[in-house]
Order: structure tokens, then C-alpha cells, then sequence
């Protein structure tokens, strides 16, 4: 049997070797590695923001409301208005010298991060790129333009160290979704969470411990805030409540401390239903009324630094516990393309790619 559907006449795209001369160009043969995150608007201006927020709020993995209560609402209420106070909170974190918000800035460096760190492991045999589940650059643009560059495999990974139906599970919805439009479709895995993975904790401990040791003045307590579910997804079987508790026990495991120095608390709360608590808002308020008046506050959910951490907790959350009482707030930023953090997810993917490549 020939392997002329391999083989090419030179690097790159080419004719296949012992192919008719009429034969449609051909890439070489790659395997591709997607990280995706949630995404981010084109810019902060009302349309832009309109068109972001529409396609989020209207994924039933996000908003499972039947659709013909949710959307008359949300067309005609809060699209209206929500556009003008996301655009605005958009605006104060921007990264105006590139024209993109941090979370778009940031995915790019960790994409190039990790495709250097591949590429050193597995030579030119792999491409990383990167895709967002709502906004540009689209999952399908993105893994159409890895096919048509000789991907035959895909490994799919999506940001999210905590598993949820409404971040991991849309995400690989859209790559699914993403594959029906190829003709010859690539081979396909997913990553699974990686909550616990010990090169994970240590990128967060690591993280901890150098803004720890950079102040005079150590906090009292340190304050896990994941992005918050509605509690009913817990008890239809969503792990994510689990995996969060887990990940902070392992955290303060790593760190060598007492279990009641770390909070799991959860922010982000949406709409009128009951949500995962405690809500990170109103937690930190009541420990400074409580006299802890010195906390730091991390995001394990977040990959990279967005307008959840940048605007909400910088913002909202740390005006909360300053009325309340609060004197010291310090925010640990996001592992974003830090050097553990890049190594941790070469490891995760090195893992998956197993029997592909290495």
C-alpha cells in the first residue's frame, strides 16, 4: 500500500509523491494543539460589546433558561443595556497600545509560550495555536486554518484547570461542532481537567509565595475566589464545586498551612437564582467586619488575567472589603504566561499526546 497520502515532494504543502500531476496540494502531515479560552469583545464600544455578549449569554451551557422565556429578555432588556456598563469596565482594563483586552494579549503569549516549549520537545511535528468560545479569533475559523495547515490530529485544550459544563463542556462542544465542516477531518482528543495535576499547584504556589515574600506586612488570610455556578448545577452532577474545593486544599497542602488560613469563595454572580457560596463579595466584607482587615485574593480559575479579576475583583470585590473595614488588599495575579504555569501546561498536553507524538 502506497503512503502517498504522507508522503510530499518537499517540506511544507506540495504535491504528494506519486500523485497525478492534476492532485490538489496537500500539507505535510502535523499534529495540532488548540488551547482555547472563553473569549473577549473586538472592542468595547456598544455594538462590539452587543455582538460578545449576545453569543454568550445565549449558549444554553451558560444560560439554560428555555429559550422562548430568555430571549425576549435578553434582546430587548438586557442587551439594551448591559453593552454600556460592560463596554465601560472593558475600557478601564484595556490594552490600548495593542488595540485588545488583556485576555486577548495574554492567550497570545501563553500560545507562543507554549508552542516554543513543544516545538522543543517535539520538534516541528506540532503547531500550537489558540481559539476563543465566544468572539474572534472563532474555534471553527481557527481549526479549519490548522486543517487546511496539514493538522490530521487536533488536541484540544481548553483553559479551565476546574471542569464545568458552562466553560469545558462549551468549549469542546464548539470544537465538535467545528469538525462537521471539515471534509476530511483530523483525529481528536480533549484535555481533561487538570485541577490536580502538581505541576498546576506548584505554578499557584509559586505564585502565592512570591507575592507573600515581597510583603512587609503578611496578609491574615487568603481568599480562593473561583468564578461562581448556579448551586443547582451541583446537584445535577457538575463536578466543578468539587474540583475548586480540592484545588484550594491542595494549595494550602503545598503551602504548608493551616486549612482555615485559605477560603474557597465564588464571584460572578448572575441573575436572581441561588449560586455556589460563599459569594466572594460579600465574604470578604464580613471578614473585615470580623477584624481580619488583611487578606489576599487569588483566581485558580482563571488562566488568564480578564475583566474577572482585573475589573471585579480589583474593583468590586476590594471596594467591598475596604467599607467594610479593610485596610491591606493584595490581588495575586493570574499564572498568565508565567514560566511554571507554561510548564505545567506542556506537561498536561505532553500527557494527551501520548501515542500521537513522543
Amino acid at each position: 500500500m502506497t503512503d502517498a497520502t504522507t508522503r510530499l515532494d518537499r517540506p511544507g504543502q506540495g504535491r504528494l509523491a506519486h500523485a497525478p500531476a492534476d492532485h490538489p496540494a496537500v500539507a505535510r502531515p502535523r499534529v495540532g494543539v488548540l488551547i482555547a479560552n472563553l473569549g473577549t469583545p473586538d472592542n468595547y464600544d456598544y455594538w462590539s460589546m452587543r455582538r460578545y455578549l449576545a453569543e454568550f449569554l445565549s449558549d444554553k451551557r451558560v444560560i439554560d433558561i428555555a429559550s422562548w422565556k430568555w430571549q425576549p429578555l435578553l434582546q430587548l432588556i438586557i442587551l439594551s443595556k448591559r453593552p454600556f456598563t460592560s463596554g465601560a469596565n472593558y475600557k478601564s482594563i484595556w490594552n490600548h497600545d495593542k488595540g485588545e483586552s488583556p485576555l486577548m494579549t495574554i492567550t497570545k503569549d501563553q500560545t507562543a509560550a507554549l508552542a516554543e516549549r513543544l516545538q522543543t520537545q517535539f520538534g516541528d511535528a506540532v503547531t500550537v495555536d489558540y481559539c476563543m468560545r465566544y468572539g474572534n479569533p472563532s474555534t471553527r475559523s481557527v481549526v479549519d486554518r490548522m486543517v487546511k495547515a496539514g493538522c490530521e490530529k487536533i488536541l484540544f485544550f481548553p483553559l479551565y484547570p476546574q471542569y464545568a459544563g458552562a466553560t469545558t463542556a462549551t468549549a469542546n462542544d464548539e470544537f465538535f461542532r467545528a469538525l462537521t465542516t471539515q471534509k476530511w477531518q483530523p483525529a481528536a482528543r480533549t484535555v481533561p481537567a487538570y485541577f490536580d495535576n502538581p505541576l498546576y499547584i506548584e505554578a499557584l504556589a509559586q505564585s502565592v509565595e512570591r507575592v507573600w515574600n515581597g510583603l512587609e506586612t503578611k496578609p491574615q488570610k487568603l481568599i480562593a475566589s473561583y468564578h461562581g455556578m448556579p448551586q443547582r448545577y451541583l446537584t445535577e452532577g457538575d463536578p466543578y464545586h468539587c474540583q475548586c474545593q480540592k484545588t484550594t486544599r491542595l494549595l494550602g497542602e503545598r503551602l504548608g498551612w493551616d486549612a482555615g488560613m485559605i477560603d474557597t469563595s465564588f464571584q460572578s454572580v448572575f441573575g436572581r437564582e441561588e449560586w455556589l457560596r460563599p459569594y466572594t463579595v460579600e465574604h470578604v466584607a464580613k471578614l473585615a467586619e470580623s477584624g481580619i482587615t488583611r487578606i489576599a485574593v487569588i483566581a485558580p480559575a482563571f488562566s488568564a488575567d480578564c475583566i474577572e479579576t482585573l475589573e471585579e475583583i480589583q474593583g468590586e470585590i476590594r471596594e467591598a472589603f475596604e467599607h467594610a473595614g479593610g485596610e491591606s488588599f493584595t490581588y495575586i495575579p493570574c499564572l498568565n504566561d508565567d514560566a511554571a504555569h507554561i510548564e505545567a501546561l506542556a506537561s498536561v498536553a505532553a500527557e494527551n499526546l501520548r501515542g500521537w507524538l513522543g
